[in-house]
């Protein structure tokens, strides 16, 4: 499966040998600074590639604000229209909504939607995803255990840029320069220096992934879709990547030549495989070098251009000639049930082409799509002359090709957003929850919030204990990431259920499908992405009893949301721009560091950004956090359209929680560095 970001790269992907493509519109898409295609120009494509048996995907994979919503599902219709074989969709919103108006849409859930469990799968197959494109964090093993557990179509990436962060789960762009990853805008300033103690200067920088040669092991693991990266790369690089990769799905050797000028043509120091085969740590980062740079010479670039340089014979047809009526008649048939038939005069003053000329001249396909799988004719031949075969093989297999090109659309039925508005607050006091990452952070005032969430790795006795010392509820976090480490999390959920506590916290859609089956009452995290009222709809329905909405709406986006959930928004504390598999505090000489305590990086403008590694549930969960923490007042008046505010304390001691609180609650000015976030600013 191929990137196109234009016209261009939609050529080369085509002519090099790929099965499928993904491509955006000018809007929506996980990738708007490529060239992507405007309507016209995506009904050309999708004619031009079903024409040559590819599959075409349309990427919606972006996070969908509440006024464009209607825009978002009218693009879809669009899409039903030019008959697309699927549509890429991260917010859950719009997933639900497609549902409804479009049910024979084949969805495919995007990488964007942070899906690495068993559970998480296996909740948007419930709510009819045909594919679940995979977190790239992911090993074979893991990928294997997913596939065993659901008839869910696996997509996962074979080559092309790591982003340091779980997709879906980057809000490093959005925050230091309002550009959201979440709405395909981001600037990549992961790729900038970011320095951890011992570290490279560059610590939040993967190489690319490549995994071609092995292709075959993905298959074997239960992937049906071998994606590579690159809507924003030329297309050169994609006609070397599809090359390379269809050669090694047919069982074929690479090239070496292929494969060095695939790393010359893009590479930063290098590829990696980390996180497929398990082994992360410092080998797993680099940078784009000067010779990444220099290496991708014009001879590189003319060399990989003859890869689609022409069509690429890959569809079988059937010719059938015969001569009737004082009439050539020529059929041709593809698999698919089209046929295209085409006729001349016959030429009685001509002698006769034989059989075997005939059969010749048919199966001169070259220059087309279509090569001949059978071809038959006339044992005496017929009444044509060369070239007047010749014109009618051209004439029926350019027919055929149209044919190919042309399909009905998919039902779309349009329907007005009925959400009911959300009541708002009249009272003056905003309940508060208070989280803490540890429970040495706790102290007593906290009782009188409306919540304490902790994480769901607290010991059980403590627990017990904060009961006693009248903490009446508790929420318990289950971890952002759940690598490998499904049914642990799902043992230690079952075991404080037991003992009472019953109410969770989801940051991602595994969590929540299984907090769900486990029979917990359900809250929802801001990293669930929720940015419209469709997904708070959609949560709800799937057992959500309140839900905390994305930071990266402002407060008068969060003022428009209706529906019935109760919501809320954090109001403090340092929010978490990325969420790490592979701990940036690990590209040293020694590796990872064990910290006992909160990490740092440091970036160029001298700024430090604390690095928060939690073990639990047999997983680590890495989080970079904000260099400043978050204060919204409580006087804001946008509030009043949430139902709860959120403190969460992460790094600061227990002295500094209670201060920070009180001074919260008398609404003084923070006697501190501080950031207001997206709450006026927002983001593109």
């Amino acid at each position: 499966m191929a990137p196109a970001g234009g016209e261009d790269s939609l050529r080369a992907a085509v002519f090099s040998g790929a099965d499928a493509v993904y491509l955006g519109g000018q809007a929506f898409g996980a990738r708007a600074n490529a060239k992507n295609f405007s309507r016209e120009e995506l009904r050309r494509a999708v004619a031009f590639c079903h024409a040559r048996g590819v599959k075409v995907y349309v990427t919606v994979n972006t996070l969908i604000k509440e006024k464009e919503m209607p825009a978002a599902l009218e693009f879809a219709k669009f899409l039903c229209e030019i008959s697309v074989d699927a549509v890429l969709v991260q917010d859950i919103g719009l997933f639900s909504l497609l549902r409804q108006c479009a049910p024979e849409l084949p969805l495919h859930a995007s990488t964007q939607m942070s899906l690495h469990t068993p559970d998480g799968v296996r909740l948007l197959y419930g709510l009819g995803a045909k594919r679940a494109v995979l977190a790239r964090e992911l090993s074979l093993q893991e990928i294997r255990e997913i596939s065993r557990s659901c008839p869910i179509e696996l997509e996962a990436f074979v080559h092309g840029a790591l982003c340091m962060s779980v997709s879906g789960q980057c809000y490093l762009s959005a925050m230091l320069g309002g550009r959201s990853g979440n709405r395909g805008m981001c600037a990549q300033p992961c790729r900038l220096p970011f320095g951890a103690p011992g570290g490279t200067g560059h610590d939040l920088s993967l190489k690319d992934l490549s995994f071609l040669r092995e292709v075959e092991e993905l298959r074997r693991a239960g992937v049906c879709s071998a994606k590579i990266e690159g809507r924003m790369k030329r297309p050169e690089y994609v006609a070397a990547a599809v090359s390379a990769c269809r050669m090694a799905a047919e069982g074929g050797e690479i090239p070496q030549e292929l494969l060095d000028n695939l790393e010359a043509v893009f590479s930063r120091s290098g590829f990696t495989q980390g996180y497929l085969t398990g082994k992360l740590g410092g080998s797993m980062f680099g940078i784009r070098r000067k010779e990444d740079v220099t290496g991708a010479t014009e001879r590189v670039f003319s060399a990989l251009r003859q890869l689609y340089r022409g069509e690429r014979s890959c569809v079988p047809v059937v010719l059938a000639l015969r001569e009737a009526k004082e009439e050539i008649e020529l059929t041709v048939r593809d698999e698919d049930g089209h046929a295209a038939c085409v006729r001349c005069p016959a030429v009685r003053d001509a002698v006769p082409l034989s059989g075997e000329r005939c059969l010749v001249q048919l199966k001169k396909t070259g220059g087309t799509p279509f090569y001949p799988k059978e071809a038959a004719v006339p044992e005496d031949g017929a009444a044509v002359t060369v070239s007047g075969l010749n014109s009618l093989r051209r004439e029926a297999l350019e027919e055929l090709l149209q044919l190919r090109g042309k399909r009905g659309p998919i039902p779309f039925e349009t329907r007005l957003l009925k959400f009911s508005a959300h009541v708002q607050r009249t009272g003056e006091h905003l309940p508060l929850r208070v989280s803490f990452s540890r429970t040495d952070q706790i102290f007593d005032a906290a009782k009188g919030c409306e919540a304490v969430q902790l994480p769901l790795s607290t010991d059980k006795e403590e627990l017990q204990r904060l009961r006693d010392r009248g903490f009446r509820r508790i929420l318990l976090e289950l971890p952002r990431a759940m690598f490998g480490v499904q049914e642990q999390v799902e043992r230690m959920l079952l075991e404080r259920m037991e003992l009472g506590f019953r109410e969770v916290v989801c940051g991602n859609l595994g969590a929540l499908e299984t907090a769900r089956r486990a029979g917990a009452v359900l809250h929802g995290a801001f990293s669930l992405n929720i940015a419209n009222t469709a997904s708070l709809s959609c949560l709800e329905q799937l057992g959500l009893s309140s839900a905390e909405l994305s930071f990266e709406l402002t407060g008068k986006e969060l003022s428009s949301l209706g529906g019935s959930l109760p919501r809320g928004v954090m109001v403090y504390g340092r929010q978490a721009l990325m969420l790490l598999r592979n701990c940036p505090l690990a590209n040293t000489k020694r590796g990872c560091l064990g910290c006992g305590a909160p990490g740092m990086l440091t970036d160029r403008m001298h700024k430090n950004f604390p690095v928060l590694c939690t073990r639990g549930g047999g997983t680590r969960v890495t989080e970079l956090l904000n260099s400043v923490p978050l204060w919204i007042s409580l006087g804001e008046k946008d509030l009043r359209a949430v139902d709860f505010g959120l403190m969460r304390f992460t790094v600061e001691n227990s002295v500094e929680c209670e201060s920070i609180y009180q001074a919260f609650l008398r609404q003084e000015p923070p006697g501190f560095d501080c950031t207001h976030g997206l709450f006026f600013r927002g983001v593109e």
